[in-house]
């Protein structure tokens, strides 16, 4: 990966986006890079319930096909919730791992409480939980016992006299984000990657890589929504609000997977053997249209792009399900890039897969805009697409 792609992906996971808080990653880095390089004619839609976008290459036209592809801007974060007399910040420690959280530095966003909506930063925090090996129970000191997420807590080093007014005096109230403080780098092994929150700043990111190359040579006969939502770590609601205004034809999940492969003690699980460094992964199951997964793989095929499949049951676990949560009919499947240490400050990524998911769906859209002839994808042919299996051949 060239080097101010990078950048600009470290620039895109470094924004302080957490849940209902998006719009530092969605209107302060990623809204002005699409600024500068979309062509006049396209749009970029905002809501009003949530800090989401979308870019339009066809505004108002509402009779071509459409196809979402969709990042997610939100990021997992803890939350204040009480402050004790001695200075202590106990925290809700929501989707982290309790454990994984341990002496890791961090950065907590409060309002001026004289001016409320002026947001402020504090830095030079970090998360515990036991204080020292030896207040320990010895159940925890063997690893016979955990840590439990009541037990967590932002240290700010307070001492003296009136620790709880200081800290209050600060701004400091529940419900305040608390979010890891790691930027990416370059990992130890070729072409790798680690840091905080790649869930989910690399969809994001691959949204916008798509619609700048795509852009050189737009589309004329699909028109394509590139959409960054909100909300989807506490249930896709964002991205379900966004389709469910838009109504896409053909609707795509851009988000992180799992390396199952390198996964440790899973082996008895018998896991789908998803790799890193691989390609991208390409669900099969749920509601995913097999129609559509089977367009994406021939581009990819053609093109010599890699790609692994992934499946799943009854949910991807993206925002691949937002047609489907939004009760509007599309043609959905999710796309996504194996990392490891998800949910964690250390979250492990590969540039290869990365860049095999944005030119798969740079070939796929180019692909359907060639369809029927150069008139493009149709809403029929997503209609009459569906796999026959009682055509299916015996072997």
């Amino acid at each position: 990966m060239p080097k101010d792609q990078f950048d600009f992906m470290r620039e895109v996971l470094a924004a302080p986006s957490p849940i209902g808080l998006e719009a530092a990653m969605s209107y302060g880095v990623l809204k002005p890079y699409f600024e500068k390089f979309m062509p006049k004619s396209w749009a970029i839609q905002q809501f009003k319930g949530n800090a989401g976008l979308v870019v339009d290459t066809h505004p108002g036209r509402d009779e071509m096909t459409s196809v979402m592809i969709i990042g997610h801007s939100d990021k997992i974060r803890m939350q204040v919730r009480k402050i004790d007399n001695d200075g202590k910040i106990w925290v809700n420690t929501d989707s982290f791992l309790p454990c994984t959280l341990v002496g890791h530095e961090v950065k907590l966003f409060s309002q001026d409480p004289k001016k409320p909506g002026v947001y402020r930063c504090i830095e030079g925090g970090t998360i515990e939980a036991l204080g020292a090996i030896h207040f320990s129970e010895p159940a925890q000191r063997t690893g016979d016992k955990g840590l439990k997420p009541e037990m967590m807590y932002l240290e700010l080093q307070m001492h003296g006299e009136k620790c709880k007014e200081r800290v209050e005096a600060l701004g400091i109230r529940p419900g305040d984000p608390i979010i890891l403080n790691r930027p990416i780098k370059k990992g130890f092994s070729e072409d790798t990657f680690y840091g905080a929150y790649l869930d989910n700043g690399l969809g994001c990111f691959v949204v916008a890589e798509i619609a700048k190359i795509l852009a050189k040579s737009p589309l004329k006969n699909v028109r394509v929504l590139y959409t960054i939502a909100t909300h989807e770590e506490i249930g896709r609601f964002g991205a379900t609000a966004i389709a469910g205004e838009l109504k896409p034809d053909i609707l795509i999940g851009s988000d992180v997977n799992h390396d199952y492969d390198a996964a440790p003690g899973i082996g008895a699980k018998r896991m789908n053997p998803l790799a890193m460094g691989k390609g991208f992964s390409l669900t099969n199951g749920s509601i995913t249209s097999e129609y559509l997964n089977t367009l994406i793989e021939k581009a990819c095929q053609k093109n010599k792009i890699p790609y692994q499949v992934d499946f799943s049951g009854r949910d991807t676990g993206t925002d691949a399900m937002a047609a489907s949560l939004a009760g509007i009919d599309s043609a959905a499947t999710s796309i996504g890039f194996p990392i490891r240490n998800m949910h964690t400050i250390s979250e492990t990524g590969h540039t290869a897969d990365v860049l095999a998911a944005i030119y798969g769906m740079v070939e796929t859209f180019k692909s359907m805009d060639k369809m029927n002839r150069g008139k493009g994808i149709s809403r029929g042919d997503l209609k009459d697409g569906h796999p026959r299996l009682d055509n299916a051949k015996m072997l």
